[in-house]
């Protein structure tokens, strides 16, 4: 009997209808692969994974492979969006154990959940060097039935070395200015000088280091740090991951160039790479900055937006073709003919110059991504006109399915986006978005103690309790919220989360994990202060407790803060790609960060300007100053009855100024 029809993930629903009889994660499966004395086979993935989907329709649906599956197994389905511990437990000994990891991920355990035999996707026949999954099922069960005991000694080996990776917090002391200029060197000698980015092939946005970037440029004044910051954003704006018609960001490139993607867009990635866009506008004025930030920010609005008034987790890779097919990236990519068909013959060449679409194509079958190939001169009414004819074709086409799931975190990352977007570019539509979202997570998502449950979908909250992600990310949302909208509720929902991070999150030495002291057991308790395609849970914290320290004098929160970063004074130097937000929140450090009080009306030309300002993660609070929502606002009156602007560091305040210029210089930041 398959028992996934009950459940809220869209990915576990995919698969309710399987011939295979899958369980969910939970103690009712174990307890029945130890009464049948069989092993368990722990599938993950997620509903926009492309490989999920093979491996789905090669072997999931086969009834010969589930009739053997049923028999000698018991088959667990996990969403890794809604159990993130699951996932990062059993990656890590897939990445141990192998060297490599993702999803689909299968993993074969003991009754105890101890894992004994690991890998990601098999093929339904062996190629390329893997088994076929029939060859791996067979084999795993020869290993159960004649070789129990070397199987127990592999599963009690494992579980033994993953206990012994526990991380006290990762170094001495708070990262200094030797350590970030080390990791600046670090990212300066993996830079792709001819391609921007980071690396080779795939390509992911480093959306993370590029906030690092500016905030060390605002801080230093290292024009280098702008420029790797500016020219990658530009790169990847221009290229195939970065949808010029409808905007938005897919999730990586699957080149160096920034050409092709995997066409699979995730709210995480919209999100973060919206803010970067937005501070990089802040920082340089770019009108391309300006346009994808707006476009971005508009696409997860149009596209992603739930009717609960949250924020659905992605858009699929694949949808149909014209012959009917699921093929990835059918809805995005055009063929010459087919602008033909759309713009007639003259402006299907223009549209063919302007976004690089060739006879021979980029992708696959003759087909392009669009890109923006061409930087001199362009008739601009002219590609508009192009652009939303193509959209307004590509609309008829068949989407790709959307995986409705609202997760926290990604959804406080979005409500930090969608606000300082809409409090930047003056839409407050965008502000109400945020808003609306963040009515949701502390509505749905934050019980009458303040725990978070990790999702929710149709306005049903999920099983699953939130993790660190979701306490730092969802308190980071709410910070930027407060700041832009003067109300200082928002400011109080940070507080309830960050106390409980403090209680249930945090070890004795100020080392942070990913699951709460009373969260479920696993074979371990995950840690992982590595950013990954979203800031890890460790540093995501980090940078909330440090904010909401800067707003309310807290000693308890900054102190938190402060030793949670020790493990960027450790890890930035050595590897800077996979800690940038940890380095963007040490750079916040090192600057304070600056507390800006504006006394005076919300939404006013001096409080515009304090969040405009540069100043690597300064706090601003605006309104009357006779409420006690801000403590940054007691005792500090508007002077001579204009609005008035207070600004401090480290102890040390400025004289106050109703001058938006003098506050503008005083937030540029210390390098500028």
């Amino acid at each position: 009997m398959n028992r996934l029809a009950g459940t809220t993930s869209p990915y576990l629903l995919q698969h309710a209808e399987n011939p295979v009889d899958w369980w969910p994660w939970g103690p009712d499966a174990f307890e029945e692969a130890r009464r049948r004395d069989v092993p368990v086979l722990l599938s993950v993935g997620y509903s926009a994974c492309h490989w999920c989907h093979v491996m789905a329709h090669e072997s999931f649906e086969d009834e010969t492979v589930a009739a053997y599956l049923n028999e000698h197994f018991v088959p667990v389905k996990v969403d890794r969006e809604e159990r993130p511990d699951v996932d990062a437990v059993y990656m890590e000994a897939v990445q141990a154990a192998t060297g490599q990891g993702g999803w689909p991920m299968t993993v074969f355990l003991t009754a105890d959940a101890e894992p004994f035999y690991f890998g990601t996707y098999f093929p339904p026949e062996s190629r390329h060097g893997l088994p076929s999954f029939r060859q791996v099922l067979e084999g795993v069960v020869a290993a159960w039935t004649d070789r129990r005991d070397e199987v127990g000694e592999v599963a009690g080996r494992i579980v033994h070395d993953l206990s012994q990776r526990s991380l006290a917090h990762g170094g001495e002391g708070l990262p200094a200015e030797s350590e970030l200029a080390q990791a600046l060197l670090g990212l300066t000698r993996e830079y792709d000088e001819k391609n921007r980015g980071f690396g080779g092939a795939p390509k992911f946005p480093p959306s993370m280091v590029i906030e690092f970037l500016l905030r060390h440029h605002a801080r230093t004044g290292a024009d280098g740090a702008l420029q790797m910051a500016a020219d990658t954003c530009e790169a990847m704006a221009r290229g195939g991951m970065y949808d010029q018609l409808g905007g938005g960001f897919a999730r990586y490139s699957v080149d160096r160039e920034w050409v092709v993607p995997h066409f699979e867009k995730m709210l995480y990635d919209n999100a973060l790479l919206c803010r970067v866009y937005a501070h990089l506008w802040r920082s340089t004025g770019s009108e391309l900055a300006r346009r994808v930030a707006l476009e971005t920010a508009d696409f997860m609005v149009r596209e992603l937006r739930t009717t609960e008034g949250g924020f659905a987790s992605a858009l699929d890779a694949d949808s149909e073709d014209a012959q009917g097919k699921h093929v990835e990236g059918a809805y995005y990519v055009w063929t010459p003919a087919q602008l033909r068909e759309v713009l007639g013959e003259d402006d299907a060449a223009f549209a063919a110059e302007h976004f690089g679409v060739t006879e021979e194509g980029t992708f696959e079958e003759g087909s392009s991504v669009l890109q923006l190939p061409l930087t001199g001169p362009v008739d601009e009414a002219r590609a508009a006109d192009v652009r939303a004819r193509l959209l307004a074709a590509r609309e008829l086409r068949p989407r790709p399915g959307r995986d409705d799931k609202v997760v926290a975190a990604w959804n406080g990352l979005a409500v930090a986006a969608l606000a300082e977007a809409g409090a930047y570019f003056d839409r407050p539509d965008l502000v109400e978005r945020a808003t609306e979202a963040a009515d949701l997570l502390v509505r749905l998502h934050m019980g009458p103690v303040a725990r978070l449950v990790r999702t929710s979908k149709d306005g049903r909250a999920g099983e699953h309790a939130g993790v660190l992600e979701d306490y730092g990310d969802v308190a980071e949302g709410f910070l930027a919220l407060a700041a832009v909208t003067g109300e200082g509720v928002w400011l109080e929902f940070a507080g309830f989360l960050l106390d409980i991070v403090l209680e249930h999150f945090t070890g004795e030495g100020g080392q942070l994990y990913d699951t709460a002291d009373d969260a479920e057991q696993l074979i371990r308790r995950p840690q992982d202060p590595t950013d990954s395609a979203t800031p890890a849970g460790w540093t995501a914290a980090a940078g909330a407790l440090l904010s909401y320290a800067a707003y309310t004098g807290s000693e308890p929160h900054r102190t938190a803060a402060e030793q949670a970063l020790g493990v960027v004074k450790a890890l930035g130097p050595k590897a800077p790609r996979f800690i940038g937000w940890g380095l963007a929140v040490a750079e916040a450090l090192l600057d304070g960060p600056r507390e800006v009080a504006v006394a005076g009306p919300v939404g006013g030309e001096l409080h515009r300007t304090a969040l405009l300002g540069r100043a690597p993660g300064a706090v601003v609070a605006a309104g009357e100053t006779s409420g006690s929502e801000f403590p940054l606002l007691a005792g500090r009156p508007m002077l001579g009855g204009a609005p008035t602007a207070y600004v401090c560091r480290h102890f040390v305040c400025d004289a106050p100024t109703t001058d938006p210029e003098a506050l503008a210089e005083a937030l540029r930041g210390g390098g500028s």
